[in-house]
């Protein structure tokens, strides 16, 4: 055969390689160089070690056998070098990229409590993945997803043991999620969720437990163990719907919290009451999106002249609500759009909330949170700081801000009398 030939030949199977079968074998190309890259490093590290005779101390040593680990992209074959340390010191090579026994990515690993909390049961785990990774996917059994719920399970509850006392919280969302997922104990459980912006804006899950609904008694239970965890002193801005509950239990747990309701969940409470003919959304946007309290106030009330004759119940909703709903006006302007209509938690649980396929069997209270858990973790790496940082500080040292900005000494007296 000519080399023409052979050429013409190999180019014709890489023709024939599908679209997977070729990011496949990239992957595996990028993940050996990388590897090399790392035992380099190594090596390059011990280079000014020798032994007796003068040579190197730590040296190349072959290769493990070869091993699949499971990407997103389907399972990849990888070779990991050994090294030989004729010093006797016990230098071993343990790829960072592959850790020693990994038999799956983060990033799959991540997939699989998605998979589960949208109803896909243990044991049609693989299958569902198959459409992903092709029919090589390996290690995902039913004895392995159970390991790893327990894993799941056994890390929540660690974490919720977590010392409080050094952390400190500027704003906090909270919500109850009813995600409509069958568990054993109670069916009528719900997830409890807060998540909190710290000093330098950096939004992080507080805590996640559950509850009976969204009562009272549950809410003190989660915030009572923030305070026995050392967490003495609230956010200043708490933001959440119209849940008594968690009202309830913040007003007796950390009273100095000012309250703020969402405008998204208020807006949708007032429409419901309303004729969807009338329009009137762009009414209430007239008042969370006035640029000062007085102009908001005026908003208000036209909104409440000019609905609430023929329908009270609408404007009812809004004027019982009225003070907490303009809260915003008291924290830096930069801050509003996060703390007015911004929900991290209901765009973390999106598909959670809305989607309540049922799995076949019950779901153990330890299971469900571990999945939930596991769920916010991976949600937590993609969140964004919120803007205006740098006014975080001022808020914090005492700066009184007044429709946003910081007021004069005057309008800070005025005010600290009025409170």
């Amino acid at each position: 055969m000519t080399k023409d030939t052979k050429k013409e030949s190999a180019e014709q199977s890489e023709m024939e390689l599908s679209l997977e079968e070729l990011i496949r074998r990239g992957a595996r190309e990028l993940t050996q160089k990388a590897i090399e890259v790392e035992l380099r490093e190594l090596l390059a590290d011990y280079e000014n070690v020798k032994i007796l005779g003068g040579q190197r101390a730590v040296v190349r040593n072959g290769y493990l056998p070869e091993r699949q680990v499971l990407t997103a992209v389907g399972p990849v074959d990888v070779r990991l070098p050994k090294v030989r340390d004729r010093s006797g010191r016990g230098v071993k090579f343990n790829s960072a990229l592959v850790p020693p026994f990994v038999r799956r990515s983060q990033r799959m690993s991540a997939a699989l409590p998605w998979l589960y909390l949208k109803g896909v049961s243990t044991g049609d785990m693989r299958d569902a993945l198959t459409a992903l990774v092709g029919d090589q996917a390996k290690g995902l059994s039913p004895n392995v997803i159970s390991r790893l719920k327990s894993e799941w399970a056994t890390e929540h509850d660690a974490w919720m043991k977590r010392d409080l006392a050094a952390n400190r919280y500027v704003y906090w969302w909270a919500d109850g999620i009813h995600t409509g997922l069958r568990q054993e104990e109670d069916a009528r459980q719900c997830l409890l969720v807060i998540i909190g912006v710290m000093p330098d804006g950096r939004k992080e899950l507080v805590t996640i437990g559950d509850g009976l609904r969204e009562s009272k008694e549950s809410w003190l239970d989660v915030l009572r163990d923030l305070v026995r965890r050392g967490l003495l002193t609230g956010p200043r801005l708490a933001v959440g719907d119209g849940a008594l509950g968690f009202w309830a239990a913040l007003d007796e747990v950390y009273p100095e919290t000012q309250r703020q309701r969402c405008w998204v969940h208020k807006t949708g409470n007032v429409l419901n009451a309303l004729p969807k003919s009338l329009q009137a959304k762009a009414d209430l946007h007239e008042i969370w999106m006035a640029p000062t309290r007085a102009k908001a106030i005026t908003a208000f009330d036209h909104f409440v002249t000019t609905y609430g004759t023929k329908y009270p119940k609408a404007a009812d909703k809004l004027v019982k609500d009225r003070d907490a709903l303009l809260a915003f006006y008291d924290f830096p302007a930069e801050h509003w759009q996060h703390i007015r209509t911004t929900n991290p938690i209901e765009s973390t649980f999106a598909t959670v909330h809305h989607r309540t396929t049922r799995t076949r069997n019950g779901v153990s209270r330890s299971t469900f949170l571990g999945l939930a858990f596991n769920l916010v973790q991976e949600a937590e790496k993609s969140w964004r700081r919120i803007r205006g940082v740098e006014r975080i500080s001022e808020l914090l040292g005492g700066t009184v801000f007044r429709d946003g900005v910081p007021a004069t000494d005057d309008e800070t007296k005025q005010q600290k009398l009025a409170a």
